[in-house]
């Protein structure tokens, strides 16, 4: 079952995936928006094929896994991994280590924040529509029981824009250097102040809970630090056909990913309104 998406908007092709990864993926500008980090620094990582069941058949046992990248050493190595898999999304660990290669494998992620090898974690609020109540399709148990949990509508996303800008507002009372990101559904809002990169386990699951509370449509498993990872800016998110795209905060009020032209590529240009 395909998911219901917003009008203008549809699963990329393996084509067309080949031909974003291959002509449009500006490297220069996601190396500038991940420093300092480096890439021989971090992981990355992909999904090919799970939601969309869109995959190179040579990769069909791995299409639901998620790949991880672990040993690349610059952004041309990563283009040439997008390249080789075609996914239909592409991620990047949150995580700092002493020894990247030790454990980015690790799957107690929890066990992370008391081991030795860890340095530390971005703080990241994931805001995604299927968490609106909406009028039309319920709530996420009702889109869940139908086979839509990833699927949303025009006015989801609306809402989640809306708490988008009132989540940054709010945040930017207690830090300082802060991004937003269209990641293709909905949006992400980074927070790369030092102070939030040392909190513990036990701090993000209470801050991530009572950010939560105030109403906001976030996913408490990532800003907890049990999911660390995150979609790659300027990456293809291929279940929608946009770009994950960062963003001033003062236009994401009127950002519309549907006709704005950053965020659409250009296999999907020749549709635009």
């Amino acid at each position: 079952m395909a998911y219901i998406l917003p009008e203008g908007m549809r699963y990329s092709t393996l084509f067309e995936r080949h031909a974003f990864y291959k002509d449009e993926l500006q490297l220069s500008k996601l190396s500038k928006w991940m420093a300092p980090r480096k890439a021989e620094d971090t992981v990355f990582a992909c999904i090919i094929g799970r939601n969309t069941g869109i995959y190179p058949r040579k990769h069909a046992r791995i299409a639901s896994d998620t790949v991880l990248f672990k040993d690349l050493v610059n952004y041309g190595e990563l283009q040439n991994n997008l390249l080789e898999y075609l996914p239909e999304g592409a991620y990047y660990d949150r995580n700092l280590y002493v020894d990247r290669l030790k454990c980015a494998g690790c799957k107690d992620l929890s066990r992370c924040f008391r081991c030795k090898n860890f340095l530390g974690q971005e703080l990241a609020f994931d805001l995604d529509p299927e968490n609106v109540d909406c009028p039309i399709h319920g709530t996420l148990a009702d889109k869940m029981k139908q086979r839509q949990g990833l699927g949303f509508c025009e006015y989801e996303f609306s809402i989640v824009r809306e708490k988008t800008v009132e989540l940054y507002d709010l945040l930017s009372k207690k830090f300082s250097d802060m991004r937003i990101v269209y990641s293709g559904r909905g949006f992400h809002v980074h927070v790369l102040d030092k102070e939030a990169y040392s909190m513990k386990y036990s701090e993000r699951k209470r801050f991530a809970n009572q950010i939560k509370g105030k109403d906001y449509p976030i996913d408490a498993w990532v800003s907890s630090g049990n999911m660390r990872l995150i979609r790659l800016p300027y990456s293809l998110h291929g279940m929608v056909s946009r770009i994950c795209l960062p963003l001033k905060p003062g236009a994401v009020e009127r950002f519309d990913p549907v006709k704005n032209k950053q965020a659409v590529p250009k296999f999907f240009t020749s549709s635009l309104p």
